[in-house]
């Protein structure tokens, strides 16, 4: 008879193995479960606060429309309404040309919008007219257009002679910008072929009689010149001086102011280094 085997019995500890195995993967399954917990738990959640309610919609709106109306009036009342229009037209600088003339030729609409205004085309209007040298145009809010003149001021005359039209006033760029009825005293008398601000004789006449001293420029009865280096007049007293050009003023003027206090018909300092008296 042979031997009869007898089945092993498994240890207490070899039962255990698969509850073991068997706890591990729960525990996994739960440490996975967990962990997605948390992490649905820690993901933000959206605030009641973040949700527009339909009232705060509503109101956003009303901001935005009226954003826009008041944008629209504004537009309105800077550019259309006469409310910002204008309503005076100031002059100051005027002295020989009235206020009234200034305005006239300035031309400025009544009532049209401040912004609207051309200051360029004004400007340009008023230094059209021939006693006014420069032009400034400025707004002056809410109403005023403010319009600033400086007028030309006569250096000189010439008188266009028997059949010409008068006696005519030049300023110191030899623009010839006012006719009076007979010769202003005090200034001296332009004795050229052409008198003229687009002629460099003309320019360079009244240029000299502009910087010569003004106590010599009252002694001053004509000038006259062939070139616009041969600048000369004649005072008063029939002496004769030969200034040149407008250059070296203040040493010329010295110059001069010692030479008259010797006899002589002709006084020369174009070139003050070599001044030269003729009989």
């Amino acid at each position: 008879m042979s031997p009869t085997r007898e089945r092993r019995r498994p240890s207490s500890e070899e039962e255990e193995l698969p509850d073991r195995a068997a706890l591990v993967r729960q525990r996994r399954g739960r440490r996975s479960e967990e962990e997605r917990r948390r992490t649905r738990a820690a993901r933000p959640k959206p605030s009641a606060r973040t949700r527009p309610n339909r009232q705060v919609e509503i109101r956003r709106r009303w901001v935005a429309l009226l954003s826009v109306l008041t944008v629209v009036a504004l537009v309105y009342l800077l550019f259309f309404s006469s409310m910002l229009g204008v309503q005076d037209v100031s002059v100051s600088g005027s002295r020989t040309v009235s206020a009234d003339q200034i305005r006239t030729a300035a031309a400025v609409p009544a009532g049209k919008p401040m912004l609207r205004l051309s200051t360029d085309e004004i400007r340009d209007r008023v230094a059209g007219m021939s006693g006014i040298a420069t032009v400034e145009v400025s707004r002056s809010w809410p109403n005023t257009v403010e319009i600033t003149v400086t007028e030309r001021t006569a250096i000189a005359f010439f008188d266009s002679g028997p059949g010409g039209d008068g006696v005519h006033l030049v300023d110191g760029g030899g623009v010839v910008f006012k006719t009076v009825a007979a010769r202003p005293p005090g200034l001296p008398e332009l004795k050229l072929p052409k008198v003229s601000a687009d002629d460099p004789v003309t320019r360079a006449v009244t240029a000299v009689l502009g910087v010569i001293p003004e106590q010599l420029l009252k002694q001053v009865t004509t000038a006259t010149a062939k070139t616009p280096a041969s600048v000369e007049f004649t005072l008063a007293n029939g002496k004769i001086v030969r200034w040149g050009t407008a250059e070296q003023t203040d040493r010329k003027a010295k110059v001069l102011a010692a030479l008259l206090t010797q006899d002589g018909k002709v006084y020369d300092v174009a070139a003050p280094e070599l001044p030269t008296i003729t009989s």
